[in-house]
């Protein structure tokens, strides 16, 4: 288990935290397709094509999942985090084809101490990735719990 470095205390509003980037490829999209979405514009070319994407793209979960190992390796793994009570908003806003390059940021909306549960901050976040070209093409909203330094 990583060394917590950052609590709930370290996040601030309007703080926009880099989560890193990774690119696509056309055997990852596939892969994820044929186990998690197969449906035909993700599977291949000529289903990419023939939809209203245009070409092959990755599955919108593939991108969420893409987001999630980001924010783990760049900050949930050095954090005290204790979960989310789940996603407020998710949004596929355009495809993503092989070769694009994500990146995630991480903006916090608004920080507040949990009024029931001393030990435990609550974070309003947005999460933006965008592709090689900065167009958004996915954007979450999810609050996260976050363990406070003075419990620990």
């Amino acid at each position: 288990m990583a060394e917590t470095t950052r609590w709930f205390e370290d996040f601030h509003a309007g703080e926009a935290i880099p989560l890193g980037s990774h690119e696509m490829t056309r055997e990852a999209i596939v892969a994820f397709a044929r186990a998690w979405d197969p449906q035909p514009m993700h599977l291949d070319d000529v289903g990419g094509a023939t939809s209203l994407l245009g070409a092959l793209s990755a599955s919108g979960w593939h991108s969420g999942c893409v987001l999630m190992r980001l924010f783990v390796d760049n900050l949930l793994a050095g954090s005290a985090s204790l979960g989310s009570p789940g996603i407020e908003t998710l949004k596929w806003l355009k495809p993503v084809h092989a070769g694009d390059r994500l990146t995630a940021v991480m903006n916090v909306l608004e920080t507040r101490a949990s009024g029931s549960r001393p030990r435990m901050g609550l974070i309003r976040a947005r999460f933006d990735v965008t592709n090689q070209a900065g167009a958004l093409v996915l954007m979450m909203r999810s609050t996260l719990m976050m363990g406070r330094r003075a419990a620990a």
